[in-house]
C-alpha cells in the first residue's frame, strides 16, 4: 500500500508553494516550510486545522483557496526515478498493489490518469472515503477490500504519519526517504527497512 504525495510523487515543494500562497489574501502570516511539511498526509481540513488553529472562522476559506492554489501553481510534480518500471516489476511478481493517501478523490483521480500509473493499482482510497491519517481507518478499508490480512500487508511511505497509521493498524512498514521524513525520523517507527529510492525499494521487496 504506496502513499501519494512525496511516496510516489514529488510534489512536496508545490504543496508547500500552495499553503503560502493560499493565506495570502486573509493577512495571515504564512506557516514555516518545516511546518507544512509535517502536515502532508493528513486531510486537507485536518492539515488546515493543524496549521491555523487560532483562525477557525477562516478554515473554509483556506480549504477552498489551496484548492484553487493547486489547480493553478505551476510547480512541476514529477513521479519519483523507476516508479514505473518498479511497479511493473511489482506486479509481475504477483503483488497486489494500492494506494492509501490523505489526497481527496479528486486529486488522486486527475493523476492517475496523468501519470499513467492507474492500471497498477488494484484499490486506492483517499481522505474523501476514510478518517484522516494517522487513523488506521484508511488501511483497515483496503484489507477488507482486498481481503488481504494486516499481517500479509505492507505500508510504504515518507512521513512519520504513515508509519504511524500502519503501526496502529498492525501493519508492517517501509519508509522511503525521498519526501519529508528522514531515516532517522522514519526510523522512530520501526519500519522494516528505509530506502532512499524506487531501486532500493524493488531490491527489498523482490530482490
Amino acid at each position: 500500500m504506496f502513499d501519494w504525495d512525496g511516496t510516489v510523487m514529488d510534489s512536496i515543494s508545490k504543496i508547500v508553494n500552495c499553503i503560502r500562497h493560499s493565506v495570502l489574501a486573509l493577512n495571515i502570516e504564512p506557516p514555516s516550510d518545516t511546518a507544512i511539511k509535517n502536515i502532508i498526509g493528513l486531510s486537507l481540513e485536518h492539515a488546515i486545522k493543524v496549521l491555523f488553529p487560532s483562525y477557525p472562522e477562516h478554515h473554509q476559506a483556506l480549504v477552498a483557496d489551496y484548492k484553487h492554489q493547486y489547480s493553478i501553481d505551476t510547480t512541476a510534480t514529477p513521479l519519483f526515478d523507476d516508479v514505473s518500471t518498479v511497479l511493473s516489476a511489482l506486479k509481475q511478481h504477483r503483488m497486489i498493489l494500492a494506494i492509501a493517501t490523505g489526497k481527496g478523490r479528486g486529486g488522486l483521480e486527475r493523476l492517475l490518469e496523468q501519470s499513467q500509473l492507474r492500471k497498477f493499482f488494484s484499490a486506492s482510497l483517499t481522505s474523501s472515503e476514510a478518517e484522516s491519517k494517522p487513523s488506521p481507518d484508511m488501511l483497515y478499508q483496503l484489507l477488507e477490500e482486498l481481503g488481504v490480512s494486516a499481517d500479509e500487508a505492507l505500508m510504504i511511505g515518507d512521513t512519520k504519519i504513515d508509519m504511524a497509521m500502519a503501526k496502529a493498524a498492525g501493519m508492517d512498514r517501509l519508509g522511503v526517504t525521498m519526501g519529508v521524513n528522514n531515516a532517522e525520523e522514519l526510523n522512530t517507527f520501526t519500519p522494516v527497512a528505509t530506502v532512499d529510492n524506487f531501486q532500493q525499494l524493488q531490491h527489498i521487496l523482490i530482490g
